[in-house]
């Protein structure tokens, strides 16, 4: 924990001396916002955090959702109306082998981003697809370990072990060779942990000896360019001129993550933001009476979870785990965090999914049975703590409450329960350590494959990156889900699927709790936003409409008649 903690204080130390520019928050927020933003540009509100500007090295955060996006490409995309796999910067692709072989042809066209620290060569090509594959992928790379060689999704999919290599067939073909067919394998490369990287960039990091900004200081081919960022303030974004699929709309893009609870919604009724990530369900109501607003809902890839520590006593115990859920009032939950816009889970796997089993059952709200169960095992006076995410996600709007309310429920039946906030890295390194009872928790995922909640949330090699936060092994789960993966019959492997949700249902290592609607505010001015189920789009097509601008919509109170 000691060395955790020194890397963390050596990591901010350096963060701070590489990011730190000469742009103050002052000078990109609230009332000093200069005109041309307003017309050339938008601020977007978001509750969060950044500990990396390269999505291979996290699980969460604001580099997931939304900077991977706009900073970088993938090779393949998924649509956000179809669910398909469509291409991105690999224009085709053959399956080879039984699925064991992926070859990709890429788009020559697609240039890097011009930065201050770094004027590229050429274009994309299949050097830099293999370099960001192998750098994850080969513990000899030299860039494996820079900034600590974890890479958490495809840890937890071991694909370390899966792919047999990534090779370069031409300068504008790659193909990916494994030790064995994987029907998910194309959705991983359209995940937003799969993103292209510059090997051209490296290089020049490597020469200058200055390895770590490959991660702090970005350079991809998405349709913004990092610009500046303040730790717990805001990150700039500028346009890519050269963005392959035609030039962005907007010119600049604040990140504002400076404010959270109702701080945010204030800012965005004030207009010292444009667009208002995630806002709880609570505050819906006031925004949908503001006519200079506007909101935009959809159904989700995701799932807000309770995770039972089952490495620790006495949640090892499955009555335990089950009088724990028998204690706990969904419906109250749905009332009171999402007002109308969940609805409570019945499995890990989102209902949205074409793997979802209809016949999974929400476990029943009955106090008086999980009384009587801890009773039976002599724990009638439990105390246990619940970690809990300080801030709001697409599956969560409001997870301190939510805690709260679960503690009010578990005080019912004579368990106290302690709250802990935490966040970031610290969450990821005090999980590691096993510590914790219980953690209020969430995924969502840019992938149409079950595969992409199932691996990285409960199988055995996701406890060592990171991502299982129960602790759960079992290897007869993990076998069905690698039996899922070899064949490429839909009815097959749906029938898999459904046998792992019943094996969850029947240990229950996590406790499904809720489906949510992905929620954005607006002002009445910005057009072409998309909100996608898989979260996280791009905002080339964004721009504002200056003739509504132009009319500046009075107070609601001065339109009445």
């Amino acid at each position: 924990m000691r060395l955790i903690i020194l890397w963390l204080l050596y990591t901010l130390s350096l963060t701070a001396q590489a990011l730190s520019g000469n742009m103050s928050y002052k000078d990109t927020m609230a009332n000093d916002v200069p005109e041309n933003i307003r017309q050339n540009g938008f601020i977007y509100c978001v509750n969060g955090i950044v500990t990396t500007f390269n999505p291979q090295l996290a699980s969460s955060g604001l580099i997931v959702d939304p900077l991977a996006a706009q900073i970088y490409d993938r090779l393949l995309d998924v649509d956000p109306f179809t669910y398909r796999l469509i291409p991105e910067v690999a224009s085709k692709w053959e399956v080879l082998d039984n699925g064991a072989t992926y070859r990709l042809t890429l788009r020559k066209d697609v240039k890097f981003q011009e930065t201050p620290w770094f004027t590229p060569t050429r274009n994309m090509n299949a050097d830099d697809v293999v370099f960001s594959f192998s750098r994850m992928f080969e513990v000899n790379h030299p860039y494996h370990y820079i900034s600590g060689g974890h890479y958490p999704y495809f840890d937890s999919l071991q694909f370390a072990n899966s792919v047999q290599s990534v090779r370069k067939l031409n300068n504008y073909t790659v193909e990916f060779r494994l030790n064995a067919p994987d029907a998910s394998f194309l959705w991983h490369l359209a995940t937003h942990y799969a993103p292209i990287l510059s090997a051209e960039y490296a290089d020049h990091l490597s020469r200058i000896n200055r390895q770590e900004m490959i991660d702090w200081r970005p350079v991809g081919t998405g349709p913004f360019r990092f610009d500046d960022y303040q730790a717990g303030q805001f990150v700039r974004l500028l346009r890519n001129n050269h963005y392959w699929k035609g030039q962005p709309r907007m010119e600049e893009i604040v990140i504002d993550m400076g404010a959270g609870g109702t701080g945010r919604i204030s800012k965005l009724l004030t207009g010292e933001c444009d667009v208002l990530a995630y806002p709880a369900a609570s505050q819906l109501s006031v925004l949908r009476d503001d006519p200079r607003l506007r909101i935009s809902m959809r159904s989700g890839m995701n799932i807000a979870y309770l995770a039972f520590n089952t490495s620790k006593p006495p949640l090892n115990q499955l009555k335990v785990r089950q009088a724990i859920a028998y204690a706990i009032n969904n419906e109250r939950l749905m009332q009171s965090i999402y007002y109308g816009t969940a609805e409570t889970a019945a499995s890990i796997l989102p209902r949205a999914s074409w793997a979802y089993d209809n016949q999974a059952k929400v476990t029943d709200y009955n106090p008086e049975l999980s009384k009587k169960m801890l009773q039976e095992l002599g724990l009638e006076n439990l105390t246990l703590d619940l970690w809990v995410p300080i801030s709001s996600q697409s599956y969560n709007p409001s997870p301190l409450k939510m805690a709260e309310l679960i503690q009010a429920d578990l005080a019912q039946v004579g368990i106290t329960m302690n709250i802990r906030s935490v966040e970031g890295r610290f969450q990821e390194n005090q999980l590691m350590d096993r510590s914790h009872d219980m953690t209020l928790a969430g995924w969502a995922t840019d992938s149409n494959d079950p595969d992409s909640f199932f691996r990285p949330l409960l199988s055995c090699a996701a406890i060592a990156s990171q991502t299982n936060l129960s602790h759960w092994c079992s290897p007869s789960f993990d076998e069905i889900l690698h039996k899922a993966l070899l064949t490429e019959q839909l009815a097959a492997r749906i029938d898999y699927y459904h046998q792992a949700q019943q094996i969850l249902s029947d240990d229950l290592p996590v406790l499904p709790l809720a489906y949510s609607l992905r929620l954005q505010a607006y002002r009445f001015d910005m057009k072409g936003l998309v909100i996608s189920a898989f979260g996280n789009t791009s905002f080339a097509g964004v721009y504002r409409d200056m003739s509504e601008y132009a009319q500046k919509i009075k107070p609601k109170q001065e339109q009445q008649p």
